[in-house]
């Protein structure tokens, strides 16, 4: 354990226990301040940071693994954020290229009904249709290539139509991460670089870092010792490509936000392909900002059995509604021990927060299994314990009057050994803050708020809180003051929503 002020001695105490010595003087001074660390801090006055996840593609509902990418980066924001930082979120949308074309000729040749009455789902099954009739009928594939041209190209009729597309999927999409807890500074798709490539590669010919490759065309190719095959940059047709994209989107994001760094929150099969752009960027020249790969691993489901697939995509929406269902059999199951004016909104708060804590507690790096047995837990390193220990916080405040106000403490001669390590942990959410923002781990202050729980839960068990005299009353109502102020600030910071009463 890194050193903490006020902690005199800390030894292990057989196998999961630790005793911990702390300082009285500065548990004191510690109750009247720690609470500042639940509030955002001031500004830095710094170049922002620009954190770019979520990132799906436009005319297909977001599917079960945009979550990760999304909860990740906003997680990430809100710590950079919290700790003081300017952040600009911004969603890379996936809005440009031949599906849209695809999409048209479906819509033409297959649509039932207008397009502005069409759903995610309608626009998905035009789009599966599409490549299931281009397998008899390859011709097909010619015609979606064709129209796309065409909307490049500035074409009236196909232009409105993608625009409608966009404004179709955009409207379900603030929906899926309104329930998420989930807000962009920016939408900036890959269409908005259309019009700023050619400089780019303009530059790079110039500076001999773009040449000549096979069939006419335009290729980087590596120094040898960084183990990186040559990457098209412009295809022979003069096509561009996610490389293309990618080096103008940075050029156009370092020259109007001149950020101090550039997150990219993307799955670890993009890894070797980051390493190639951020390499070609250097090539070039360019004065760049800190540039970074926040790379995640892949998640499966320990239970296979969903409720609904369509087409070959495991919706979102889908998943967050068998977690909402799953909460309500768990509120149901425990009947009268749950306290709650709106159990409707409760097992969504509990749902969609297993889902989201069941990522975000496991360290990004790893291949993730969700287990929903154990994410809908009451007792394990869960959402619903955190809430529910919150919760009971809440409880304990609004019984000893307490709650909305200021807490007196007195003068503490002893404290419990469960007093002592409770506040000895909570002194440390600043600097686990900072370490989660840091090394962009957001599982370490999960990691952190689960062991609040356990330890005000011990304490809570074993020392009377309402029925004690004082000083020890006021000291033990700050202690749970102070714990459900932690548990409120670290659950926004990881995307989570605590309830008054469970």
């Amino acid at each position: 354990m890194s050193e903490v002020k006020g902690v005199t001695s800390a030894e292990v105490a057989g196998a999961g226990y630790v005793n911990i010595s702390v300082d009285s003087t500065v548990l004191l001074t510690g109750l009247i301040t720690a609470m500042d660390d639940c509030t955002p801090s001031p500004s830095r006055k710094e170049a922002p940071v620009i954190v770019d996840y979520s990132a799906p593609n436009i005319a297909k509902p977001l599917g079960i693994h945009h979550i990760l990418s999304t909860v990740i980066g906003q997680s990430l924001v809100n710590l950079h954020r919290h700790l003081g930082y300017t952040v600009l979120g911004i969603n890379h949308l996936g809005d440009w290229g031949t599906q849209f074309g695809k999409l048209a000729v479906g819509l033409q040749r297959w649509g039932t009904k207008p397009l502005a009455e069409c759903s995610l789902d309608d626009l998905l099954a035009l789009y599966v249709r599409f490549h299931e009739e281009a397998e008899k009928h390859p011709e097909l594939e010619d015609e979606g290539r064709d129209a796309f041209r065409k909307i490049e190209q500035g074409d009236p009729e196909l232009k409105a139509f993608w625009t409608q597309v966009v404004q179709i999927t955009l409207k379900e999409l603030d929906h899926m991460y309104a329930r998420l807890q989930v807000s962009f500074e920016h939408l900036h798709g890959e269409s908005f670089y259309q019009d700023k490539m050619a400089p780019i590669v303009a530059e790079g010919k110039k500076k001999g870092v773009f040449t000549p490759g096979k069939e006419g065309a335009l290729i980087v190719e590596f120094a040898e010792d960084t183990k990186l095959a040559p990457a098209v940059v412009v295809k022979g047709d003069d096509a561009t490509i996610y490389l293309t994209r990618d080096l103008a989107t940075a050029r156009y994001r370092i020259d109007t936000f001149a950020p101090q760094s550039i997150l990219y929150v993307v799955d670890v099969a993009q890894a070797y392909y980051f390493r190639q752009l951020f390499q070609t960027l250097t090539m070039l020249g360019w004065e760049l900002p800190h540039m970074e790969h926040v790379v995640f691993g892949r998640m499966s489901f320990k239970d296979r059995k969903m409720s609904t697939r369509k087409g070959n995509i495991l919706k979102l929406e889908h998943v967050l509604d068998e977690a909402v269902a799953r909460a309500e059999e768990v509120i149901a199951e425990r009947g009268e021990s749950i306290q709650t004016d709106n159990p409707t909104e409760l097992a969504e708060m509990m749902g969609v927060g297993a889902l989201v804590y069941g990522i975000l507690s496991q360290n990004r790096k790893m291949d993730m299994v969700f287990d929903w047995g154990k994410m809908l837990s009451f007792e394990g390193n869960s959402a619903p314990y955190l809430q529910y220990t919150y919760a009971r916080a809440k409880s304990v405040l609004r019984k000893g009057g307490v709650e909305g106000k200021e807490v007196v403490v007195g003068d503490i001669e002893t404290l419990t050994p469960h007093e002592r390590r409770l506040f000895a942990h909570l002194l440390q959410f600043s600097s686990v803050l900072e370490e989660a923002r840091a090394e962009k781990l957001p599982h370490k202050l999960a990691n952190f708020l689960y062991q609040l729980a356990q330890f005000y839960n011990a304490f809570y068990n074993s020392d009377s809180i309402l029925d004690a005299e004082e000083p020890q009353r006021g000291l033990r109502l700050r202690l749970t003051s102070l714990t459900a102020a932690v548990l409120q600030a670290g659950a926004h910071l990881l995307t989570l929503r605590v309830p008054e009463r469970m």
